[in-house]
């Protein structure tokens, strides 16, 4: 059986990016928090439809490329699109105040992400 995402036909990742093999941005690893600042809109690409409605909550790149069952690196481009057109943020964890803990939900989240690749 193949991986979703990994085994696909080339030419699908090469449409969904646009041709685009890379971000044109470093804004993202594997645990930066993106966070959806507009909602989807009609016509916009089913991927980032999907990127905004689970990003409603704080997720991290890695869960985001589990749950759409892609490669990080097309997962990049696709963020890096919403956040040049402003309907997502992102922030990596390390930017955030210290607070002297660390939110064990969210690392819960990173390595069932990271499980899931």
């Amino acid at each position: 059986m193949g991986r979703p995402g990994r085994d696909d036909a080339p030419d699908r990742l090469f449409t969904l990016t646009g041709g685009r093999s890379r971000a044109d941005s470093d804004a993202f690893d594997l645990v930066t928090l993106v966070v959806t600042e507009s909602g989807p809109t009609a016509g916009m690409q089913s991927e980032h439809v999907t990127i905004l409605t689970t990003c409603r909550r704080p997720t991290a790149v890695v869960e985001l490329a589990a749950d759409l069952k892609l490669p990080v690196s097309i997962v990049r481009v696709l963020l890096t699109d919403l956040l040049d057109q402003g309907r997502i943020s992102a922030r990596h964890p390390r930017s955030t105040p210290a607070s002297g803990t660390v939110d064990p939900e969210l690392l819960e989240q990173v390595l069932v992400g990271l499980r899931n690749l």
